[in-house]
C-alpha cells in the first residue's frame, strides 16, 4: 500500500493511493496515518479494503507529511561512505545519531523557509523508516517486524548552525520546514529490496545527488535494532538514514540554497518531492 495524508496544513486526512493513482479518503475508518493505524493489525485491516469502495479525495488536494507527527524523529549522520569522504569526516565505526525536532516535518511539496541568520542552507535526499511496532532491544533479524514502511525525506540542514556554532547537530537540523516527508508511506511488501533503491536530488534542474541505498554503511534493519538499544521506538516514529554524496557542503566551492531555488528529489519506489526555498517571513 501507499498511504498518504491530504488537506490543509494541520488539518490533513488519512488516505491511500489506489491502482489508478487516485487518493482515496480513509478518514471514516481511521483517525490518521500514525499510532494504531500503522501497527501490523491496523495495516492488515487497510490491506483488506477495496479502494474503490472509498470516496476519492478532492482533485489536486495538497499532500501533507505521510506520517502524523512522530514522537521521535531520529536521523543517522555520515551513513554513506562517499558522503563522509566529501564532508571530510572519517567513516564512523558505529552509527552517528541525532534528533530533528518533530515539528519541523512538512509535506513533500511545501516551501522550505530559510531561517533567520542562515547562510549555509543545504539539501539531503534520504530514505525514511517508519516504525510499526514498539521496538526495544530488538535483534537485527527481528527488525523487519517492527517496520510499517518507508518514505522519502529531505534532511534540510543549515551547515553554519550545525557545524560552526558548537554543541549538537540538532541546531542545524530542526528549523521550521526542515523535514519534508512523503509523498507516500510505502509498506514493505511493495519494496523488493530496500537496500537497492536509486536516489537523486537536483537544484534548479541541475544534477546534485545521485546514489543508491546499497552503499549505506549501516542498513535499515541494523539501524532499527541499534537505535532500539538506546531508546524505545514507538509506532509512528521516523528514522531517516543518511544521504549519498552531492550535498552543497561537499561542492568545491560549497554551494548553498537561497530564496527562489527549487529542490527536487526522489527515491526509487517512494515518489518525488519538490520544494521552493523562501525567505523567513517578516
Amino acid at each position: 500500500m501507499k498511504l498518504v495524508r491530504f488537506g490543509a496544513p494541520g488539518k490533513e486526512k488519512p488516505g491511500l493511493i489506489d491502482a489508478d493513482g487516485i487518493v482515496r479518503d480513509l478518514s471514516a475508518l481511521v483517525p490518521d496515518i500514525g499510532g494504531e493505524t500503522l501497527s501490523p493489525e491496523g495495516l492488515a485491516r487497510l490491506a483488506a479494503l477495496s479502494p474503490a469502495s472509498l470516496p476519492a479525495a478532492p482533485a489536486g488536494a495538497r499532500l501533507g507529511p505521510c506520517v502524523a507527527r512522530p514522537g521521535h524523529f531520529i536521523a543517522v549522520g555520515l551513513n554513506y561512505a562517499d558522503h563522509a569522504e566529501e564532508a571530510g569526516m572519517p567513516i564512523p565505526a558505529e552509527p552517528v545519531l541525532f534528533s530533528k525536532a518533530p515539528n519541523c516535518i512538512v509535506g513533500p511539496d511545501d516551501d522550505i523557509i530559510q531561517p533567520k541568520g542562515s547562510t549555509k542552507l543545504d539539501w539531503e535526499v534520504e530514505l525514511g523508516i517508519v516504525i510499526g511496532k514498539t521496538a526495544r532491544y530488538v535483534e537485527e533479524a527481528e527488525a523487519p517486524a517492527h517496520i510499517a514502511g518507508f518514505c522519502l525525506a529531505n534532511d534540510v540542514s543549515e551547515r553554519a548552525f550545525q557545524i560552526e556554532q558548537g554543541g549538537q547537530w540538532i541546531k542545524g537540523k530542526s528549523c521550521e520546514t526542515f523535514g519534508p516527508l512523503g509523498p507516500w508511506l510505502v509498506t514493505p511488501d511493495e519494496i523488493p529490496d530496500v537496500q537497492n533503491l536509486a536516489m537523486w536530488c537536483d537544484v534548479n534542474g541541475e544534477k546534485r545527488q545521485r546514489g543508491s541505498t546499497r552503499t549505506m554503511i549501516f542498513n535499515a534493519n541494523f539501524l532499527v535494532a541499534y537505535i532500539s538499544r538506546f531508546m524505545v521506538l514507538d509506532v509512528g516514529d521516523v528514522i531517516i538514514t543518511g544521504t549519498p554524496p552531492g550535498v552543497g557542503l561537499g561542492m568545491k566551492p560549497p554551494v548553498y540554497l537561497k530564496p527562489g531555488d527549487v529542490v527536487t528529489l526522489g527515491v526509487e519506489g517512494l515518489g518525488e518531492q519538490r520544494q521552493t526555498v523562501v525567505a523567513f517571513p517578516g
